[in-house]
């Protein structure tokens, strides 16, 4: 599965009134591992940045001057993100802004290129309910560190969503633990399955070692949310 985490910085905050891209950037996912492989754009918007847009990302009109317009570039926004799941926190900004410099080269919605595309903040918030579900404290939630953001970036705040992303969906992806020499199909891991007997399984105890590691993560968890987490809760019944 390829996907994009994706982010874009602009000069203000609605492209109905006359705000461009002025930064844009995603980096590749595949099989919830980061591949290396990246794209990171600035663009000549043409105009200049809303003093609040630009005391968040410091891209000066003076800076941007000699990086290309977005027609010189559409393509290649295109090519990398064709197919794959792009990712965005807050995806209906930045999609508003992506759809209205793709319609001024004449280019259908951002959408109709790539696979699908998911909002992170409204998963966040399903997950997190109540609770503030910004880039920033989604980092300080799962213990990401973001002390080098002084201001927004595109790059730097793909690179942050897409640990965030793997943090917030971590999980088991299989019942049946295979090394990478020793890949089996689905159909195999199935019949493996179905081969268990659970009565003749060796019971295998947690050491007190363990057993601390384990309540350490507890005690992080709970600091962490503010509340204790199911494991204790049902453990104390």
């Amino acid at each position: 599965m390829r996907q994009i985490i994706f982010d874009t910085e602009t000069t203000g905050l609605d492209p109905a009134d006359g705000h461009r891209l002025v930064e844009l950037a995603g980096v590749e996912m595949i099989n919830r591992t980061l591949t290396g492989r990246h794209l990171h754009l600035y663009v000549n918007p043409g105009r200049d940045s809303d003093p609040e847009a630009l005391a968040i990302h410091g891209l000066t009109t003076q800076f941007l001057a000699d990086h290309p317009t977005f027609d010189q570039i559409a393509s290649q926004v295109i090519d990398f993100i064709k197919g794959a799941e792009v990712i965005i926190h807050n995806a209906s900004f930045d999609l508003r802004f992506m759809d209205a410099e793709l319609a001024k080269c004449g280019l259908d919605r951002f959408s109709s290129y790539c696979g699908k595309v998911t909002d992170s903040l409204l998963f966040a918030r399903e997950l997190h309910p109540g609770k503030r579900n910004n880039l920033d404290a989604l980092c300080d939630r799962y213990g990401i560190s973001n002390a080098h953001r002084t201001l927004h970036g595109a790059l730097l705040d793909s690179e942050l969503l897409a640990d965030v992303w793997l943090a917030m969906t971590r999980g088991q992806e299989s019942l049946v633990m295979t090394s990478a020499e020793d890949e089996i199909s689905v159909e195999d891991a199935a019949a493996q399955l179905k081969r268990y007997d659970a009565e003749q399984l060796p019971v295998i105890l947690a050491t007190p070692a363990e057993l601390g590691e384990h309540q350490a993560y507890l005690d992080a968890l709970e600091q962490s949310n503010k509340q204790p987490p199911l494991w204790s809760t049902l453990a104390n019944q």
